[in-house]
């Protein structure tokens, strides 16, 4: 592929939700443009941007995969994204590198939760947007119904330049409402569609509609505006004008008709994405810091270099793949620059298009484009690569926390061995990925945005790195605490041949507020105990603590006053102490009214309004507090405080209840008592578990 100016360029991110026909869109446009010998097909697993064995295997798109293509003398990136709640954050970190976002809607289905979602990551970004009513070749299709749902969720802006031409298995073509003209297709055909005639049926409302039009052109326009009302119209190349202004400006958003799967309206597009879209050179400077301040950056190509990883790809033949977009400068093959994060040179060494897993060689990457490099030692996705004498950085994109963990295990002691460095390597393409050790429970963790996505990991793990791990849910981390005061003595005595072993201690205990873990006063006076035993009390307490009262678990927020005790001159030692502390601390723990406490969770749930009712009964009946509601568009947004240990299974109860149509997040919040019921079996589990390690020691 030859090398490409700036203002020639077009990165656009295809969004929406799952199964709207984004990847047989991006498909579709390949083979149209001739990046393609043949039109490849999502549900034979063999797309361009489907390339990852998940992706082929469930038929649904994972990570964003990247593909280029030339049409009318300009290139074109485009950003196939996933479109289901558990992969969206992926839609996310590559919406930065777009310039512009086309946003499918499913012909049938209308706009869906995600199409919100990735609606609001554009405006986010500041990104232009167009909108395709999608699969309208398909049975139960309607252009009509799908055109309200946008008009509900995202206004009047959103303004049709064209009409269909037939509906469900008849729709064949699409009337353009700027130029007054209509093109019919060969299903699946390779070339444009034919010019024809306006049908008779269709006249008269594309005429009501290119009105319309028009008028909302004309109308953020005070030229446009004056001349439409001095001629009651506008000719053809002023609605252009004044359209591609207000598509840049965002005050209107096109609406297109199409079936991706047979190349219906596919040509209309991408002249779109041309003639109206804007080119990477053509928007603001990008905002960064250069030497600790905030500075803005024009793309452009007589800028000092720049680019911004935002996304990195595991091969584990090629290695490490690194995709990024040229904020500023050329970028040549070979050349060095320097991570702004780290401060490490890198060696661009064979740069190249993105094209699905391939990367196509060129000699350079003008400011704007997107490109990929293969082997670089120290960059991550959201690190900037930059000039030595000015290194600017721009922001990463913020991503949320995973929602759900699970515990991770080895099946064998060479997994165990290989498992940490395989998942080092996910974790880099993956940044909503987190792996990590509870403390408390010994417990390897690895949490995702939902189970679906950590068992896509797990499947990575095996497939990819040959490491074979099993899933469970994760150990609910209770803690244990006190409600009441104790004031008791601890006391060791023993006495064997030789030195015998001495110690005697008085302590109070009382509880601390949440949060407060422990605290440990010396109050002795007179030197009841030596100086130099005090810190084996406090150990011997702090050990006792972490194995438990109840069930074991490690008891928090409290705090113990050493205020007495005696020793002996012989006998007493460090151990001796040590040892009086822990029965003190047990003595204590009898009397100062032990209870359980639960871990959180800040729970956050956004589903379609019509199950409201669902969601809230459900969360009550897992002991959940509801904090707060709000509704946007169509989506209802419901906020709860959740114990965790009734969350380890809302994920597939939550798809039930919704048909898939909801998501969540979930970060801890705070500890609170269990009840007493759950307490209860929780205790006695622990106690029976207890009982089973000790007779398989036997």
């Amino acid at each position: 592929m030859k090398v490409y100016e700036g203002k020639a360029i077009r990165n656009v991110g295809l969004t929406g939700h799952g199964n709207s026909g984004k990847t047989s869109l991006a498909a579709g446009m390949l083979f149209l443009a001739g990046a393609t010998n043949r039109l490849t097909r999502v549900d034979e697993g063999n797309t361009v941007t489907d390339f990852d064995d998940e992706e082929a295997q469930r038929r649904i798109t994972i990570s964003t995969g990247v593909a280029c293509l030339e049409w009318e003398k300009s290139k074109i990136n485009l950003l196939d994204t996933p479109g289901f709640n558990i992969f969206i954050n992926d839609t996310k970190a590559a919406l930065a590198a777009a310039d512009s976002s086309v946003v499918l809607v499913d012909g049938v289905s209308g706009v869906e939760v995600q199409t919100e979602k990735v609606w609001s990551f554009a405006a986010e970004f500041k990104l232009p947007r167009a909108l395709v009513i999608n699969k309208l070749d398909r049975e139960n299709s309607s252009f009509e119904r799908a055109l309200d749902s946008i008009h509900e969720n995202f206004g009047r802006a959103a303004v049709p330049l064209q009409l269909p031409v037939g509906s469900e298995r008849e729709f064949r073509g699409v009337i353009d409402l700027v130029r007054m003209k209509c093109f019919l297709y060969e299903a699946g055909g390779a070339g444009r569609g034919k010019e024809q005639p306006i049908p008779d049926d269709l006249a008269e409302p594309a005429r009501k509609a290119h009105e319309a039009l028009v008028e909302m052109v004309a109308e953020g326009n005070d030229d446009l505006l004056e001349e439409f009302f001095e001629k009651g119209t506008l000719p053809p190349e002023r609605v252009v004008e004044g359209l591609r202004a207000a598509i840049r400006d965002m005050r209107l958003f096109p609406v297109l008709c199409a079936s991706g799967l047979n190349n219906i309206g596919t040509d209309l597009i991408l002249d779109l994405m041309v003639d109206y879209l804007p080119a990477p050179t053509g928007r603001e400077p990008l905002a960064g810091q250069l030497d600790g301040q905030e500075t803005r950056r024009a793309v452009s190509d007589s800028e000092p270099v720049s680019a911004f990883v935002f996304k990195t790809v595991a091969d584990p033949f090629a290695g490490r793949v690194t995709y990024f977009k040229v904020c500023s400068g050329v970028v040549k093959s070979d050349v060095n620059l320097t991570n702004v994060r780290s401060g490490v040179s890198e060696r661009l060494s064979h740069i190249g298009c993105l094209f699905g897993k391939a990367i196509q060689p060129v000699t350079e990457l003008r400011a704007g484009d997107i490109g990929g490099v293969a082997k670089l030692k120290d960059t991550l996705t959201g690190d900037t690569l930059a000039e030595k004498g000015s290194l600017i950085s721009y922001p990463p994109v913020k991503l949320p926390e995973p929602s759900i963990a699970f515990a991770i295990e080895a099946k064998t002691r060479q997994d165990e061995d290989r498992m940490g460095a395989a998942l080092q390597r996910i974790l880099e393409e993956d940044q909503s990925l987190r792996f990590y050790r509870d403390p408390q429970t010994k417990e390897f963790l690895l949490a995702g945005s939902g189970q679906q996505h950590v068992e896509v990991i797990v499947s990575r793990l095996k497939n990819r790195y040959g490491v074979d791990v099993t899933l469970k849910a994760p150990k609910v981390p209770y803690r244990e605490t006190i409600r009441g005061t104790a004031d008791v003595q601890g006391r060791h005595k023993k006495q064997t041949g030789g030195h015998g072993q001495f110690g005697d201690c008085w302590i109070k205990m009382e509880p601390l507020s949440r949060g407060g873990n422990f605290e440990f006063v010396n109050d002795i006076f007179g030197g009841a105990i030596p100086r130099n035993y005090i810190p084996a009390v406090e150990k011997g307490i702090v050990e006792a603590a972490a194995n438990g009262y109840l069930a074991g678990y490690p008891v928090v927020d409290f705090k113990v006053i050493l205020y007495d005790g005696s020793y002996h001159d012989v006998d007493s030692s460090e151990l001796s102490f040590k040892l009086a502390a822990r029965k003190a601390f047990k003595a204590a723990m009898q009397q100062a009214k032990p209870a359980l406490l639960e871990p959180v969770m800040s729970v956050e749930v956004q589903a379609p309004v019509e199950y409201a009712g669902d969601l809230m009964g459900d969360i009550n009946g897992r002991r959940g507090r509801i904090s707060g509601m709000d509704t946007r568009g169509n989506t209802q947004i419901v906020r709860a405080q959740v114990p965790m240990a009734e969350m380890l299974n809302y994920q597939n109860d939550l798809i039930s209840m919704t048909q898939g149509r909801a998501s969540f997040t979930m970060e801890f919040d705070h500890y609170d008592f269990v009840p007493q019921l759950q307490a209860e079996k929780i205790i006695a589990a622990a106690k029976a578990a207890k009982e089973g390690t000790e007779e398989e020691e036997e």
